[in-house]
């Protein structure tokens, strides 16, 4: 029985595709319920005698995970193994910068450099955020999917990378992954996505290759975002300005709400930290199993 380790490069329910070490892509199924590959997933497989489908047996040590709590309330994992996160707002729909902050609290979470990308700014300019997330120390680009205004940037950003593009629905995620993929590995990426999903269900989400050695993930758009969170101090690593300047409060333990001699809300106060991003920080101690206390 032939075995091989493998990377998943599309998902789609309990099925899969995978590209084996030689770089050809097979159709894979899962072994059991308990295993649950991702996009970016390293795998073992093996081949099922007189079938075409490969076997996946076990899922390979993550070096990170995009999560998200389900509706149940267990951790969902949505990527692995991820070495950027590139989120995408636009002028329309509105921006949901709180959505765009959860993100960024995933990144940093993962330990993974994000950048911020204002797309369409065909239609309108780019928004005032922009400056705090630079100010902070995010990249941050301009872009315009329509136009190939801001790409090249956005491309050199990404380069030798594995990233995954997130943000709302309407957001022009898709649009600017195929400026960035090129015509050729669209065309190839939408066969493939058509044929997988008459044989299967709608792809989940997709990996597919980019100019400079480069891979991006292509994954749904969301109404909203949070990450599967577990303390106050992941919440705190999430906003690096709020942890930086929770360095010079009284206590260590500092949770930058109430307590006396917090540098943060002095920061807060003096317009040093922006206030919209303090209030993120706060919604998302919200976010913890049993609230921020």
């Amino acid at each position: 029985m032939s075995r091989d380790t493998a990377l998943v490069i599309a998902t789609f329910s309990r099925r899969m595709r995978v590209q084996l070490a030689d770089n050809s892509e097979v159709e894979a199924r899962i072994k059991g319920k308990r295993l649950k590959p991702v996009c970016g997933d390293r795998v073992t497989v093996e081949a099922i005698e007189g079938e075409s489908d490969w076997l996946i047996t076990s899922i390979l040590d993550r070096s990170n995970e995009l999560t998200r709590p389900n509706l149940r309330g267990a951790v969902e994992v949505l990527a692995a193994n991820l070495e950027m996160l590139v989120c995408v707002a636009a002028p329309t729909p509105k921006p949901d910068w709180f959505v765009v902050d959860r993100y960024l609290c995933a990144a940093e979470s993962m330990g993974v450099p994000a950048v911020v990308a204002f797309n369409k700014t065909d239609i309108a300019g780019p928004d005032e955020n922009l400056a705090v997330y630079a100010e902070i120390g995010y990249p941050t680009v301009a872009c315009s999917a329509a136009t190939g205004d801001g790409l090249g940037r956005l491309q050199e950003l990404m380069r030798g990378k594995t990233a995954i593009i997130v943000g709302q629905s309407g957001v022009g995620k898709s649009s600017l992954i195929n400026a960035l993929v090129g015509e050729a590995a669209l065309r190839t990426a939408q066969i493939s996505r058509k044929s997988r999903e008459g044989k299967h269900t709608t792809v989940n989400s997709v990996m597919l290759p980019m100019p400079g050695a480069s891979t991006v993930i292509d994954s749904p758009g969301v109404r909203d975002y949070a990450p599967a969170l577990e303390s106050v101090t992941q919440v705190v690593r999430g906003f690096r300005e709020i942890e930086r300047a929770g360095h010079d409060c009284r206590f260590a333990n500092c949770r930058h709400l109430q307590e006396p001699g917090c540098a943060v809300k002095a920061a807060v106060e003096s317009g040093a930290i922006d206030a919209r991003r303090y209030e993120s920080y706060r919604r998302a101690l919200r976010l913890l199993p049993r609230g921020p206390a």
